[in-house]
């Protein structure tokens, strides 16, 4: 269930929730077509998930955009944090690509803040971040997740879409970022 007053802002770090976190590229640049970037997102994501301490349950690259959904083992635990952790090794490496092998791309990366330049590989802000309590309630975000592409024209069917986990929800075949289990007792879990 998402929490009534949730926005892209702010972060509800309750104990035992999932999150579906959605976050996107600057502009919505569709930097994630490329396979290498989506290769760094991968990277990041197990490195995270290994740091931060979250299980992985369900993700989709689009190629302006990213969906996981995760569930923090550690509590307390920050939302903010595991976000942060999962995107920043890939705009770092997206931003210094781009200044060695397409330059031109800077001045569409750049903005001024005052005094300060910033070059943004992701969109300013967190991005969105919904819990997620109850079991019905996740398997519903994690159809809707998946059917992205399929929604989009980019596959016909969503275990087509490489980077997702689609393939492995719909005929338990392996997909580029391995799945934690959900637990059994998770999905029984009505909404609070």
């Amino acid at each position: 269930m998402t929490h009534p007053h949730q926005s892209q802002h702010r972060n509800y770090n309750a104990p035992g929730d999932a999150h579906e976190l959605t976050f996107s590229c600057y502009h919505r640049f569709p930097f994630l077509k490329a396979e290498r970037t989506c290769e760094w997102m991968k990277e990041a994501i197990e490195a995270a998930r290994e740091e931060q301490e979250f299980a992985l349950w369900a993700y989709v690259f689009m190629p302006e955009h990213v969906h996981v959904i995760v569930w923090p083992r550690r509590h307390p635990y920050d939302i903010a944090k595991i976000r942060h952790a999962i995107k920043e090794p890939v705009g770092r490496k997206g931003i210094a690509y781009l200044a060695a092998r397409a330059p031109h791309w800077l001045k569409r990366i750049t903005r001024q803040r005052g005094k300060k330049t910033e070059r943004l590989f992701w969109q300013s802000g967190g991005g969105y971040d919904r819990n997620i309590t109850s079991g019905k309630t996740l398997l519903r975000m994690i159809d809707y997740l998946h059917l992205n592409p399929v929604r989009r024209g980019l596959a016909a069917r969503a275990a087509e879409w490489k980077w997702s986990s689609a393939a492995w929800y719909e005929a338990g075949r392996p997909t580029p970022i391995a799945l934690d289990p959900i637990p059994p007792e998770w999905l029984t879990m009505d909404d609070a």
